[in-house]
């Protein structure tokens, strides 16, 4: 029946994979979702001028989120688009700009110059700036004036002073100064669309680790539908290997399930027919027909681009500071400004030098850094820990992570691997090596969906041994299997079997590991045994060493055993565990960790896990867990790797170190050079002209765009 049921699936599709259709629809909304990233409201600018002209396409099936994906990929052409007509048509403005010609030292006037500068500096101007002139609108709107304002204020003033002094106002123009400008943003928001784009593709891969699909059974066909489509009562097939898509009832078949990122018990559970399963937990060899009880209409593709809008709409204290300082730069330059011409006026001086110093200070006080300082460092961090295994859901935890002073590790799946392995071979007759004792065990348990069978077959694999074949296969009720192999009867036996038969079992057989052990005899007599745990991670030990020596204490909780605890934390050389730990008591041990004024970081990947996920300072989950635990997490390991948190806590240090860095140099700029742009330093005969502010400005820029780029060498690429 088993094999009739695959046979069905395998020709469902005709050609044509409901999953992966699903599956490309929802990364295109995940990429499409991802431009909400971009902070400084170019997305609503772009929302608010060319898109009006894209309403069309909301005539496309946007069932197939392709209008979405489409949506964003104009909003990247766009800022492309208007970024190299604004770039071709600065650099005519640059030759012509007489102020330019007499920085440099040179003189090439065009006949009717200054209306070519002004007929270019107009494209520009309307072109390369609208989506920053609508992007202020949607602030003023608001109440809340930021970037988008002091772009704006800093373009429309350059412009509109500029164009002036073409028509009759006495006075030097500033065309330049605006095409730089609008050129420089326009690259900065580009730039930083396509980084937050390139995080996307690990999303991808995480989206790709879930199933998107159940195997409902019709009669004596099988159809693959969407979890959405999955209805109570339905009977579905679940395949060997595969995570259960729903709760439900056995209904046929029997197989070992592996709950341990639900319940924190690492060994395999056997169910059988009306026994109870639960959604994400992962099936073992045996296929399942199961009844649906409880469907689960949020699949975990929606859940994730749930989580990737939540990510991008979270936004941390350091992206807020650089909307802050726009917003305080915005008022400082108006009121500089207009103090800058009352003071000129009052002292005597002509009202167009008075105007031309006030437009200087309000064209300088725009730093053209701050508006990369920030996005440059959150666009790299973002893709940057995407590309190893760090999804951040939430960026002020992130940042936060360099505060990290205890660490709580749930056991099961984070620090072990979740899953049954062979831990020690040992032979006691020295007629057989530990390989041949591994390779015999393997020819009774190589038919066998037992957790202890897997986990040898498993390892003989790796060592990529030969198999034989088993004659006169038998199962010994409740005490292991025989068989005759190779011309010698094999026996695969519990400890109670030996006891029994009155056979001693050797001293060393029992470690202080919670081991599971099963004896082979070979003619009747022992000849060894095999040792089997649920593995710990060999990286653990490493991320471990690392943590100790950024001071910061770990310590482990879970559900298992007192015994199996002690020994992990033994073996690890942990500070500390908490064994059988109900999920309510976790919470409680993070919130007695923070009544100490530690800063905890909780990681684990189970349902146990979620409560105290939420309470931690900064909540780690680890990909390979469970939907409930992702979507409490701060941040999650797409790998399950424990050194990917290592990197995690190094990396957030860096992070905020660059802001910081970039924060200094672009607000920095503007405190020297507002002031001297105003005339502050006249009475010694030095006023700052508006070209010697822009090679400040432009040098201000580059160091931040290179200090945002050094923050990729800040983590360990693998």
């Amino acid at each position: 029946m088993e094999n009739h049921e695959h046979h069905h699936h395998e020709h469902n599709g005709k050609g044509n994979d409901p999953a992966k259709n699903e599956a490309s629809k929802k990364e295109a909304e995940i990429e499409d979702n991802l431009v909400e990233k971009t902070k400084h409201g170019h997305n609503k600018a772009m929302d608010e001028s060319d898109h009006s002209g894209h309403s069309g396409h909301s005539g496309h099936n946007p069932g197939h989120g392709e209008h979405g994906h489409d949506h964003h990929k104009m909003m990247i052409a766009d800022f492309r688009k208007r970024f190299w007509v604004t770039l071709i048509l600065t650099i005519p403005i640059l030759i012509i700009s007489p102020m330019i010609q007499g920085f440099i030292g040179y003189e090439f006037l065009l006949p009717g110059n200054q209306y070519i500068l002004f007929g270019l500096s107009s494209v520009v101007y309307f072109y390369g700036g609208w989506p920053f002139i609508t992007g202020f609108w949607s602030e003023v709107k608001k109440g809340a004036p930021g970037m988008m304002t002091l772009i704006s204020m800093a373009i429309t003033v350059a412009y509109f002073y500029s164009s002036a002094t073409v028509f009759g106002l006495e006075g030097v123009d500033f065309f330049w100064e605006l095409a730089t400008l609008i050129a420089i943003m326009l690259v900065g928001h580009w730039i930083e669309m396509k980084s937050v784009l390139g995080a996307s593709k690990a999303l991808q891969l995480l989206v790709s680790m879930m199933p998107a699909e159940a195997h409902r059974v019709k009669g004596d066909t099988v159809e693959d539908i969407q979890l959405e489509d999955l209805l109570k009562d339905d009977i579905i097939l679940v395949k060997p290997g595969e995570k259960v898509p729903a709760d439900g009832i056995i209904t046929e078949g029997s197989s070992y399930l592996n709950e341990s990122m639900l319940t924190g018990e690492s060994k395999p559970v056997k169910k059988e027919e009306k026994d109870k399963v639960i959604g994400g937990s992962v099936n073992g060899n045996g296929s399942l027909k199961v009844k649906v009880e409880h469907t689960r209409k949020d699949s975990y593709l929606n859940k994730v681009i749930t989580m990737v809008e939540e990510a991008q709409k979270s936004k941390s204290k350091m992206q807020n500071l650089s909307d802050r300082a726009a917003k305080w730069l915005t008022y400082i330059a108006l009121g500089i400004g207009f103090g800058t011409l009352a003071v000129w006026l009052i002292l005597g001086f002509p009202f167009v030098y008075a105007l031309e110093r006030m437009v200087t200070v309000m064209i300088i006080a725009c730093p053209h850094a701050l508006g990369l300082a920030i996005p440059l460092v959150v666009a790299i961090s973002t893709a940057v820990s995407a590309q190893n295994g760090l999804l951040i859901r939430n960026r002020t935890a992130f940042e936060e992570s360099r505060k990290i002073s205890v660490l709580l590790f749930d056991k099961t799946g984070t620090l072990t691997k979740g899953d049954f392995g062979v831990t020690r071979i040992e032979s006691v007759d020295e007629k057989f090596s530990k390989e041949e004792i591994l390779r015999f065990a393997s020819a009774l348990e190589q038919s066998s969906e037992h957790p202890i069978a897997v986990g040898i077959i498993k390892k003989v694999k790796e060592g990529k041994v030969a198999i034989p074949n088993p004659e006169n296969f038998n199962a010994i009720t409740g005490k292991g299997v025989e068989a005759n192999v190779e011309g010698k009867q094999i026996k695969v036996v519990s400890p109670g079997y030996l006891r029994d038969e009155k056979i001693i079992i050797p001293e060393d057989a029992y470690s202080d590991a919670a081991e599971t052990v099963v004896f082979v005899l070979i003619d009747g007599e022992l000849a060894g045994y095999i040792a089997l745990a649920d593995e710990i991670r060999p990286e653990s030990a490493e991320a471990i060493k690392v943590f100790k020596k950024n001071n910061i204490k770990v310590l482990m909780a879970t559900g298992d055993n007192e015994r199996t605890a002690k020994a992990v934390s033994d073996k690890l050389g942990l500070d500390g565990y908490y064994a059988e730990v109900l999920p309510h008591q976790k919470v409680e041990i993070v919130k007695e960790l923070e009544s100490k004024g530690e800063f905890v970081a909780m990681t684990g990947d189970g349902v146990n896990d979620a409560p105290a996920l939420a309470q931690a300072n900064v909540g780690i989950a680890v990909g390979s867990g469970t939907d409930v635990a992702a979507e409490t997490a701060d941040i999650i390991l797409v790998n399950s790797n424990p050194q990917d948190i290592a990197n995690l806590i190094l990396f957030g240090k860096a992070t905020y170190n660059k802001m910081i860095q970039n924060l200094v140099w672009a607000t920095g700029y503007n405190v020297i050079a507002i002031p001297l742009a105003a005339g502050v330093l006249y009475s010694t005969g030095f006023v700052l002209g508006p070209a010697v502010g822009a090679v400040l400005m432009s040098l201000s820029t580059i160091i931040v765009a290179i200090n945002a780029q050094l923050l990729k060498k800040k983590i360990g690429k693998k």
